[in-house]
């Protein structure tokens, strides 16, 4: 969400955020403040309407804030935004928006955001020439950008875009059905089935059977089993034959744990699948339940189906969870970390701290 604020923005942001993220998340001062509604996806018409807001100017639609333009001299804080911007002179917005509400909005709205990001990525751009010994449908809706590594496969775009980042590898024998978006040095694994609408974040590495599915950054599935209508967040591990069922044996609609109202909600959808927070981790042959919720740093294994929800910092098998220790928990989120370069900070430790005292 952020990258796309910047792309249309051309310019650099921060956050203002509940206290326990903001120090991971710093909120840098500037001269220009102009307040966005972070859940709300970017496109051009929004970001020109928010531009031509002027000092304690406020943009909305309905009851849903877009943005504020707010005088430097006025302090702005996460307890009292809200009431600052309330003085402010509306300006209506009545084109459509869209945004996040639920978990589950970041998998149901995934087809229409690749369509719209491939045409914004690249206007102006030539993909790199397809190889030969690829079977491509419809390769005017296929991108691959300088130094991805595509290997004999099947990439049909003829149902939506394929757009393959920089540095990823489509290993041999993949089969790839848009719209899909491969992001910076991801891996698909030999033979992956990818059907859209999915999206494999940057350097993550993915096989089996994958449908509308969204991975973020770092998150692993190097092995056969189904995942569909899922997300999944940074830094995640699913042990080889990990499968999620994404549609209930009576065809009902799905309900999913809801952490803020601490009861199951209706989704209103017959398939949902798995929902996996930050450093989650699955063990060989784990099965998960329709419209199963893992909290952050959990280790899941056993041959029973697991709860639906998973507390953050839990450990075990159906029934038979414990709470994962703390120290070890960040001493394996640092350790999968630095395989990839990167130091688990003091910062975002304290805010896993935050979340393992209040889960």
């Amino acid at each position: 969400m952020r990258e796309r604020w910047e792309l249309f923005l051309n310019s650099k942001t921060s956050s203002l955020t509940v206290p326990y993220l903001q120090e991971v998340f710093p909120c840098q001062e500037a001269e220009n403040r102009m307040l966005i509604n972070g859940s709300l996806f970017a496109n051009a018409q929004l970001t020109q309407a928010i531009q031509q807001l002027k000092p304690n100017e406020q943009l909305r639609q309905g009851n849903v804030f877009i943005a504020a333009n707010i005088a430097p001299s006025a302090e702005l804080s996460w307890d009292h935004w809200a009431q600052l911007t309330d003085t402010f002179k509306v300006i209506s917005f009545e084109e459509p928006i869209f945004g996040l509400n639920r978990i589950w909005d970041i998998f149901t709205q995934n087809e229409r955001v690749i369509n719209e990001d491939f045409k914004t990525l690249t206007v102006g751009k030539k993909s790199m020439p397809i190889p030969a010994y690829v079977t491509a449908i419809a390769p005017e809706q296929i991108f691959v950008a300088e130094g991805a590594v595509v290997n004999p496969c099947i990439i049909n775009a003829s149902k939506g875009p394929v757009y393959i980042d920089a540095g990823a590898e489509i290993m041999e024998g993949c089969m790839l059905r848009g719209p899909i978006a491969l992001g910076k040095n991801a891996v698909l694994k030999m033979g992956a089935k990818i059907y859209g609408a999915t999206t494999i974040g940057e350097g993550c590495k993915v096989g089996g059977e994958v449908s509308n599915t969204v991975f973020f950054a770092n998150s692993n599935k190097g092995h056969d089993g189904f995942l569909g209508n899922a997300v999944i967040g940074e830094w995640c591990n699913l042990g080889a034959d990990t499968n999620c069922s994404n549609l209930k044996n009576n065809y009902d609609l799905v309900k999913v744990w809801d952490e803020y109202e601490n009861k199951l909600v209706n989704t209103g959808m017959q398939f949902c699948g798995l929902m996996m927070g930050d450093h989650s981790k699955s063990g060989i042959n784990t099965m998960f339940n329709t419209g199963t919720v893992v909290g952050v740093s959990c280790n899941v294994f056993g041959s029973n189906f697991p709860d639906k929800f998973i507390p953050s910092f839990s450990w075990g098998a159906a029934g038979e969870t414990e709470v994962y220790a703390f120290d070890k928990a960040m001493e394996t989120a640092s350790r999968m970390m630095e395989r990839r370069g990167i130091k688990l900070k003091d910062a975002e430790i304290k805010m896993y701290q935050h979340i393992f005292d209040h889960k």
